[in-house]
């Protein structure tokens, strides 16, 4: 909070504006002063393309004109912008893209690319200073990055100082969801949110709700089958589906549903606050501190080391704990294909019909699970299925984070020219302005206005969306956040997770030991930064080696190991979740 109204002070009155006021200001020489009857015949168009808004239609119109007089500096120019491939970028690419071009006059050119050739083209960029593409889309993992190597552009800067005559008036910073995730500790916004979903709890609803297998159930375990509050009860309720249940409809069923090839996306599995779930770390939103869901510990802003010897929790008991049920619930309870798949491969196949529930599950697979047909869709459009809040592990405390949230988000970089950069910009408002973004918002189902969420045209979205609108509407959506800024250099420490992840499925390593080797790897990246003093007085500065035991010894993360790392589970039905949603509790 201190973050959002810090940068609120930052920005001007007209660009945090909630209204349409200063625009229809803006715009009193008439509605189409500033655009050609063709153009005013493009805007139409869009217009109608673009429904529903939040805005009006006059409004609407208003914003496009903006749009037009902007952007005539810039006519002609080739400008190329580049994101991960997802339904909502696909969106922008396909359809926001060309619409801008016809608009401006600008040759707008979206890239579709694998999210780990987005960082490796970023990285690219940063490290030669050529400039490779105008704009990216990439994700606020890499804001302690962005905050401490200097070549990402302060946008709170950008939109008050050289970029000020392409910020749009009515951009409204404050109805974004996501930008406490994109703000720097020096309250700076480096990134701006363009789509966002959170990682949670998917479950077949129709199957928990049936008599007889809710019998079974509690007859053994003696608890009742209903959405999991802990890791005990998912495993008990992995292991029924997959070894009691076995046959649902005539069809083989499992439990749990995961993916584990050696890949880059194997490391998502993890980075993506799979630790904080199982409860490494300390307690604190949006992320842990000192020590935060990757098992960095920060001093101040200092990275000061990932071994539990520093002070850290890469390789703490609740870490090793984690990776070992990851590997134990793939081999026992997901289907024998699952271990073969990566992120993108094990993504369809919960839609497919065979698999109860799946503890991490991307809401961003909304829009693919609800298309008519699929099994798991009923006759009606209504889902079989349900999203709920993830279940945490037995080190997890009150006040930690619940899980991981997606935030992809708009980022300029130093080494682009001004003028394309200033083009580029452009365009990355209109794919997120409050003409386009609810429609985008339907499409997609990534939202990040409020505005947006709170929309009859959600409200009547909702019923067949499997708990999506609920859940953002929450003021508990907040547990769920992305890495932080305790990372400093995601590009360059997110590749070790998966390598050394990868060990301890094949069984080359212990978890132990793949997670000692990652730390210790980490803490070489650390090194070498701390080295060079990048991130000035927020570089890293590891902290001396002792004894783990004083570490253990003392309050808050590192953790000690736990006695009884299976208590017994405990659930909940669901219908009792949606009531915690609307009263803003997680749970």
């Amino acid at each position: 909070m201190l973050q959002q109204q810090t940068l609120r002070r930052r920005l001007t009155g007209a660009v945090m504006a909630g209204g349409i006021g200063v625009l229809l200001a803006m715009a009193s020489a008439g509605p189409s002063a500033a655009m050609t009857p063709d153009q005013e015949a493009v805007a139409k168009r869009i217009i109608e393309e673009l429904q529903p808004s939040t805005l009006s239609k006059e409004e609407q119109m208003k914003e496009l004109e903006w749009f037009v007089k902007a952007a005539e500096p810039f006519k002609g120019m080739d400008i190329n912008v580049v994101s991960e491939t997802l339904t909502t970028h696909e969106f922008e690419s396909k359809t926001l893209a060309k619409l801008f071009s016809e608009l401006t006059g600008i040759k707008l050119k979206h890239d579709l690319i694998q999210e780990g050739d987005v960082i490796e083209k970023l990285q690219t960029q940063m490290q030669s200073g050529r400039n490779v593409y105008d704009a990216y889309i990439n994700d606020s993992d890499l804001i302690g990055t962005h905050f401490r190597y200097g070549h990402a552009i302060p946008l709170s800067d950008f939109m008050t100082g050289e970029g000020k005559d392409v910020t749009l008036p009515t951009l409204d910073v404050k109805d974004f969801i996501g930008t406490s995730f994109t703000t720097g500790p020096d309250g700076k916004l480096y990134q701006l949110p363009d789509q966002q979903f959170a990682n949670l709890y998917w479950f077949r609803a129709d199957w928990f709700a049936r008599p007889d297998l809710k019998e079974k159930f509690k007859a053994k375990y003696g608890y009742d089958l209903g959405v999991p509050l802990d890791w005990s009860a998912y495993e008990d309720i992995a292991d029924f589906f997959t070894n009691d249940v076995k046959e649902i409809d005539g069809v083989r069923v499992y439990g749990h549903m995961d993916y584990g090839k050696k890949d880059p996306s194997l490391g998502w599995r993890f980075t993506d606050a799979w630790l904080s779930m199982a409860g490494a770390g300390d307690k604190g939103l949006p992320n842990g501190k000192p020590v935060d869901e990757w098992g960095i510990r920060v001093e101040g802003c200092r990275p000061a080391g990932a071994s539990v010897a520093r002070g850290g929790d890469t390789n703490g008991p609740a870490a090793v704990y984690s990776l070992n049920k990851y590997i134990d619930w793939l081999k026992k309870y997901a289907p024998p294909e699952a271990a073969g798949m990566t992120f993108s491969e094990a993504g369809p196949v919960p839609a497919q019909g065979a698999v109860a529930q799946q503890i991490f599950w991307y809401t961003a697979f909304t829009a693919d699970m609800t298309k008519p047909g699929l099994p798991v869709v009923n006759a009606d459009g209504t889902p079989k299925w349900r999203m709920a809040p993830s279940p945490h592990g037995p080190y997890w405390e009150q006040g930690m984070k619940l899980g991981y949230q997606d935030v992809g988000s708009w980022t300029l970089l130093k080494s682009t020219p001004l003028e394309r950069r200033k083009a580029a910009w452009l365009y990355a408002q209109f794919t997120v302005s409050k003409t386009a973004s609810l429609k985008k918002t339907l499409v997609g189902l990534t939202p990040i206005r409020e505005s947006d969420i709170k929309s009859d045209a959600m409200t009547q979205v909702a019923p067949k969306l499997g708990g999506l609108v609920e859940f953002y509407r929450s003021p508990a959506r907040v547990a769920w956040t992305p890495t932080g800024t305790n990372v400093p250099d995601y590009p360059k420490l997110a590749p070790l997770w998966w390598q050394n992840i990868a060990e301890a499925v094949t069984g080359e390593r212990t978890s132990q030991q793949a997670m000692d080797n990652l730390a210790e790897q980490m803490e070489q990246v650390l090194a070498r930064m701390e080295r060079a003093n990048i991130g000035g007085d927020c570089a890293p500065k590891l902290n001396p080696k002792k004894d783990p035991k004083e570490w253990f010894a003392a309050p808050g993360a590192p953790k000690p190991k736990l006695d009884n790392e299976k208590p017994k589970g405990q659930t909940i039905a669901y219908d009792d979740l949606l009531k915690a949603w609307k009263e803003g509790r997680a749970q």
